[in-house]
């Protein structure tokens, strides 16, 4: 029962973590309020009365340039504990009361899912309010639902004591196979399994839209010369590898901060891999490897080098997703907003469920630091109180630089994937 009760969040809760969120917040909402979600909420069909304090020409604005058949959220997370069967699990040391920090930290993610605390059907609850929420959206907007492995060491063995949480592939594939118009799926697959390049074919038969890696947890070296036939089968399939760079602090794992350094990421680009750096490498520090005496640097800069690297421009993307959480630095937003030129090559991602923690988005902030207009504060906290997939959404499309705000093609998503 205690196994069913404890989940913990995949992906983009790092930094200072959840609990110093909670610590320093400001004013506005801490839990999400998990309303009933009107399917008529998105879109030109949206009323003042089905998303309360909301007006339909502001929210009519958030969709204006954007073709919702093209609008692929390319980083959404699928959560469980298995107790469906579907093989999913967490770490059982995260059941114990006496890690306070990691116990608050899965019942907000629980609360974000709109997962009852005390549930005993945690994959059946998390699946059904992400449809529902999927739902709300225009015909034609869907989300990429990601499988994640488990850690492996240097020999290839299981590391059940490295591993957070896992999701199996199998399980993202069947999500994606029951609502297929509104999912598809992310295969996760660490290279140092014995069979790791027959378990991406199969995959990829599957109809795996890509691989999530996150290094530092999973154990993953970019630079090893073992990982060559997975980037050679990959490149050949010209499908994409996304793969977290910077600091993560929410899934500690294996522990290996390192091996999220954004210059690794040249191993796969130099086999002709295309790659896609989740959350643009926005936070913590890396060691720039280029210099003749490393040192520490932000992550962000060494990210902005590779995107300006020539050789690499078809092949790099970076995704946006959790970029505008409060523990990153406001040069990250202004930058990310002004650079016009990387914009064909930025993708739209949620980072679900963390949109639906409430803690993590500090409007007054990005007020502060100029991003955001102090009118669209309103709209967006009743929007993020109904509907917190929308409201990240809509988020991306107010935020800006002066007049820069992300372009139209930074939602047009699904022609990576093509």
């Amino acid at each position: 029962m205690l196994r069913r009760r404890h989940l913990l969040c995949c992906g983009g809760l790092a930094g200072v973590g959840l609990f110093s969120a909670l610590a320093a917040h400001e004013a506005g909402p801490l839990l999400n309020p998990c309303p009933v979600i009107p399917t008529t909420a998105a879109g030109a069909g949206a009323t003042d009365a089905e998303l309360d304090g909301v007006p339909r020409d502001w929210l009519a604005g958030v969709w204006e340039g954007i073709d919702p058949t093209q609008l692929l959220d390319v980083h959404a997370h699928l959560l469980g504990t298995g107790d469906s069967g579907s093989g999913c699990w967490v770490d059982p040391r995260l059941t114990q009361w006496w890690h306070p920090v990691e116990h608050l930290r899965q019942r907000m993610i629980l609360n974000g899912a709109c997962v009852p605390a005390d549930s005993q059907a945690v994959d059946h609850a998390y699946v059904a309010r992400l449809t529902q929420l999927a739902d709300a959206f225009p015909v034609g907007a869907r989300w990429l639902l990601f499988a994640f492995d488990e850690a492996l060491d240097g020999h290839g063995t299981r590391r059940p004591d490295w591993t957070t949480f896992h999701v199996p592939d199998a399980y993202a594939r069947q999500v994606a196979a029951g609502r297929p118009d509104r999912f598809g799926w992310v295969a996760s697959i660490h290279p140092a399994r014995p069979d790791a390049v027959e378990r991406l074919d199969s995959a990829l038969q599957s109809g795996a839209a890509a691989v999530k890696w996150l290094p530092s947890a999973m154990n993953i070296d970019l630079r090893s010369p073992r990982l060559t036939p997975f980037y050679d089968r990959l490149a050949a399939a010209r499908v994409p590898l996304i793969v977290h760079v910077g600091e993560e602090h929410a899934v500690p794992g294996a522990g290996q901060q390192g091996l999220g350094n954004p210059l690794h990421l040249r191993s796969p680009l130099q086999q002709g891999v295309r790659v896609i750096a989740a959350h643009c490498a926005s936070l913590g520090t890396a060691l720039d490897l280029d210099l003749p005496r490393p040192r520490q640097v932000p992550a962000f800069d060494l990210f902005a080098r590779l995107m300006d690297e020539p050789d690499w421009r078809p092949l790099l993307l970076g995704d946006v997703s959790a970029v505008f959480q409060f523990n990153r630095r406001p040069e990250i937003w202004h930058t990310l907003l002004r650079r016009q030129d990387w914009h064909p090559r930025l993708l739209h991602g949620s980072d679900y469920p963390l949109p639906g923690v409430m803690p993590l988005v500090r409007l007054p902030s990005l007020v502060k630091a100029g991003v955001l207009d102090a009118a669209d504060v309103p709209p967006l906290e009743a929007l993020r109180r109904q509907h917190p997939l929308l409201f990240d959404l809509a988020l991306k499309r107010r935020v800006r630089s002066g007049s820069s705000r992300l372009s139209p093609s930074v939602f047009a998503t699904a022609r990576h994937f093509v």
